[in-house]
Order: C-alpha cells, then structure tokens, then sequence
C-alpha cells in the first residue's frame, strides 16, 4: 500500500503538493486542507508507516529511514512541479527528503515551506529534556501543552496504549536527528512558518532556517500554539499558495 494519500486525483494537474504531517500524527491532519488548494493543484498526503492505512507496520525511530521508506512512492510523483510542505517532525522529513532528491540528482522541490520545527544545529539543540525517554505521565503533559491532542484521548488507556509506541518512536526520530557533516545548503526557495506561544520551537529558532538555503523567502509567525493553523485554516492555505506562486518558479 502507497504510503502517498491522493484525496482527489488531478490528472492534468499544475503542482503537486507533498503535505508531511506531526510526531504522532497521521496525513488525517491535512484532510480538511484539500478544498482550500487551487482545483488544479493536486495534493498528496504522505504517511509515515505505525499509523493509519500503515499501521500493520512498526512505526520508525530514524528520520533517514523514514526517509528511505517514502522515497520510492513519492519518487513516482515527481514527473510534474512540486513542493513540499511539513509540519513539525514532517518538517524535518521534507527537509532530509529534499536532500536525499539533491544528491540522486533527482528533480527537487519548487519551494519547501517548513513549520514548528527549528533549524537543525549540529548538537540538537532542540529540547531540554528527550521527550521519547520520558515517563508516561510527563510525556502525556508534554504532549497536552503542545496543543494538538485532547487530554480525553491522552488519558484514555487504549487510545494511550496506541499512541504512546508511536509517539515514542516519531519523537526519537525527531529528538536525535542530526544533521550530517558537508550538509550543503539548499538551492530551493525555503519560507517557514510557526506560533508566537509555541512551547516546542521559538520564532528565533525558525528564522535560523535562512542559513540552510540560497533562497531564504522568509519567516510567518501566527497568534498560536504548535498548532497555530487551527482555527484559521482558509487563510493559512492562502498564505502557503501565494509564497508557491510568488516563489516556484526560478
């Protein structure tokens, strides 16, 4: 089964966009996101295996081989203009996924939007604390104050039961990512996105992602948490499309 969810195939379609979701999260985040895209832009959901239509397999604690797992599905849908589009781990995802395309020497992206995901340092320097090591309790409260999980269903024991593996092994793959020594810069237009009240990454965390592009296209920040889309999607989307047009064509 293709780890690439096509909600609505366009068959003569303009660009392609590759939406990459969250630690934890399935492609259902950006279901509601389809009807806001241009009719003639087509729209893959990409799902990282533990979750959903792949949770007869085990979720993958390694970014790189979540990487190495997408790329022959995603690899087809490159025969037309596209970007990439992920939030939080799946910012780190379409990033990796971008360079993986630049040294294969395959087409790259017309734009990368990343969100909620700070720019990678060679220590981490992401959190304090390793959030996959955490007991449960303190990883349920962590997970709360980020905003995109109700605490009806991070208390409930069999939604926790499910989830807790998954979270454990997205958040690894997050927490103790590096990237490699040489990684060059990107030459594709980079824009990113995030909330004011974010517990997870700062603004000023996000505008360190110019230094890992040629063509810095600049830096969003909405009223909200990890989740600051919710609740303003129509607008959002308009802002992801009007960087798109402004930026994909070099």
């Amino acid at each position: 089964m293709s780890s690439v969810v096509i909600p609505k195939p366009v068959p003569d379609a303009r660009m392609r966009v590759f939406l990459f979701h969250h630690a934890g999260g399935s492609h259902l985040l950006y279901r509601d996101w389809v009807p806001h895209f241009p009719a003639d832009w087509e729209i893959c959901l990409v799902e990282a295996p533990g979750r959903g239509r792949l949770s007869h397999l085990d979720p993958l604690d390694d970014v790189a081989a979540i990487v190495s797992f997408l790329l022959p599905d995603i690899r087809q849908l490159l025969d037309k203009p596209f970007v990439l589009f992920g939030h939080s781990m799946g910012a780190m995802i379409a990033y990796e996924l971008t360079h993986r395309l630049l040294a294969a020497g395959l087409p790259l992206p017309s734009w990368l939007g990343l969100s909620a995901r700070a720019a990678p340092r060679p220590d981490g320097g992401l959190d304090v604390r390793n959030r996959h090591l955490m007991p449960a309790d303190a990883l349920r409260r962590s997970i709360a104050d980020m905003g995109g999980t109700p605490w009806s269903v991070l208390s409930d024991p069999d939604w926790w039961a499910f989830l807790e593996p998954l979270l454990r092994a997205d958040l690894k793959a997050v927490e103790t990512w590096r990237p490699r020594p040489g990684t060059p810069v990107l030459p594709v237009p980079l824009s990113v996105f995030g909330g004011e009240h974010d517990v997870v990454v700062r603004p000023e965390r996000l505008l360190a992602w110019q230094e890992r592009t040629e063509y810095f296209r600049g830096m969003h920040v909405f009223d909200g948490d990890h989740f600051y889309f919710k609740g303003r999607l129509p607008d959002f989307v308009d802002r992801i499309v009007a960087d798109v047009g402004v930026f994909s064509v070099r």
